[in-house]
């Protein structure tokens, strides 16, 4: 959209009327800060939701395929139900359509205490990423309906703060909730509701769809299809009511089977032609690759590689969330005196060389330690990644670009999710073979040869050797510059 023909059905003067020290700095307006409130009360939710379900999958079942199959169920609708659910949203009244995606989510959310097959997660889990998806552009179209042109920028980032900032928040409560429902189940009147950390998790995750229901319900957000009464004088169609009593239709858009084939092969022919943007795009891949299989085989890891149970997982999500938190603020601090690219670089290496690390203690300790460092450089190799190609990439090869990277990203998000635990039955698989008993005495210690471990060992090695392979293509093409000049 250009800067000349600004987003249309902004209220006129809300920010006057609404916005005051701090939050009209920060958020815009009030009703922005309450819609921001609902999202990260959502994401905090989304993600207790998640590690929740990983356990519950990880306890009913032996198999790291069953977490292949939930995490399937939460991955495949996005490649194909996402254009559709633009459309329906353009449709619809936007407001309604949380609400429900809310109330929907809070319910199957309270159902799955009481599931102890792995279909009926996997059923769940595709009902859950359905409303996701409803939810997050219904949200996202909103956003100009709150605030002026101006703080779009500045919500933007509050928007990213919400999504990635609830990590470390929801890993630490879901830790804590294993005390909590052991406090808990001591009364008799609760005794009824077989509380334990997954149950007691996902009940506070109902919960907290049911405030952001609440919060999402006073807000004034118009009509999807339809514009406010008053519009500013600056928006394409002031001064031009139709005869249908001031109301306007939005062009609807359709739905376009081939965008992603289209964005790839744009893409492509520019990121062919140059290394840097080339190993940035690969390194952040293969690191999401890598680093994202430790969500999947995490609580199959936890159990077999540190002996441990749902809580053991979640002290290794909370190391990696602060880990991430801690890297990304060091980073911002420090940035002015380092060189981005060798950061990205060497990031990318690190976010390998600490997985591997990590994974290769039996104890918890240690590895929760090594397991920080891992989301230390996996946040920064992604915040120096998306900056150098804002840098790198001329405006208008940008877009294309950066579509390309998201499909990318999808796909890469695909293959650690669902492929990472079919990896590691393999290979606890070819280990049963090989050997009677994957386990040998080290002093005092056994050491077992998990397939998660050796699984999360491989993604490891995949991500370091992705890293090396981006700084050989920036070497390459500086060598290149100077044989030119």
């Amino acid at each position: 959209m250009s800067e000349d023909q600004p987003a249309p059905f902004i209220p006129p003067h809300v920010e006057d009327e609404t916005s005051v020290a701090p939050i009209g700095r920060v958020f815009g307006t009030r009703e922005y800060f309450r819609l921001w409130i609902a999202q990260a009360v959502s994401s905090i939710g989304d993600w207790i939701g998640f590690l929740a379900i990983l356990s519950i999958v990880s306890r009913i079942s032996d198999s790291a395929a069953a977490v292949s199959l939930v995490m399937l169920a939460r991955v495949v609708p996005g490649f194909f139900l996402a254009t559709i659910g633009g459309v329906l949203i353009d449709r619809v009244d936007r407001r309604k359509v949380m609400v429900f995606c809310d109330l929907g989510r809070a319910g199957l959310l309270a159902l799955l205490p009481f599931v102890e097959t792995v279909l009926g997660l996997v059923l769940i889990s595709l009902g859950m990423e359905i409303l996701t998806l409803l939810w997050g552009p219904a949200k996202d179209a909103s956003v100009p309906n709150l605030v002026n042109k101006e703080h779009l920028t500045s919500v933007n980032t509050m928007t990213l703060i919400a999504t990635f900032g609830s990590i470390p928040v929801a890993t630490i409560l879901f830790s804590s909730f294993a005390a909590l429902a052991s406090f808990l189940g001591d009364f008799d009147a609760l005794s009824g509701l077989d509380l334990d950390q997954e149950a007691l998790a996902l009940y506070v995750d109902a919960i907290s769809f049911l405030v952001c229901a609440a919060i999402v319900w006073r807000l004034p957000i118009p009509h999807g299809h339809t514009t406010q009464k008053k519009r500013l004088p600056w928006s394409p169609s002031a001064g031009d009511d139709s005869s249908s009593g001031g109301r306007q239709s939005r062009p609807l858009r359709r739905v376009d089977w081939l965008q992603t084939v289209h964005e790839i092969q744009e893409g492509l022919k520019f990121i062919a032609g140059h290394p840097r943007v080339r190993g940035v795009i690969l390194g952040l891949a293969v690191g999401l690759v890598g680093a994202g299989a430790m969500v999947p085989l995490g609580p199959v890891f936890a159990r077999e590689g540190l002996g441990g149970d749902s809580a053991t997982f979640g002290v290794l999500m909370t190391a990696l969330g602060l880990g991430a938190a801690v890297g990304v603020i060091a980073l911002l601090t420090f940035q002015r005196r380092l060189p981005r690219e060798t950061v990205f670089e060497f990031a990318v290496m690190g976010t390998g060389l600490f997985l591997i690390l990590g994974v290769a203690f039996s104890s918890l300790g240690p590895s929760a330690f090594a397991i920080a460092f891992v989301g230390a450089c996996a946040g920064t190799s992604y915040v120096t990644g998306f900056t150098t190609l804002q840098e790198r990439v001329h405006d208008e090869l940008r877009g294309r670009t950066f579509a390309t990277l998201y499909t990318v990203i999808r796909l890469c998000l695909f293959l650690s999710l669902v492929m990472s635990p079919l990896f590691a039955d393999l290979f606890e698989w070819i280990v049963e073979q090989v050997a009677d008993n994957p386990s040998v005495r080290i002093g005092d210690s056994k050491y077992t040869f998990a397939g998660s471990r050796l699984a999360l060992w491989g993604g490891g090695l995949l991500t370091l050797i992705g890293g090396l392979w981006a700084r050989h293509s920036v070497i390459r093409a500086e060598r290149r510059a100077a044989e030119a000049t």
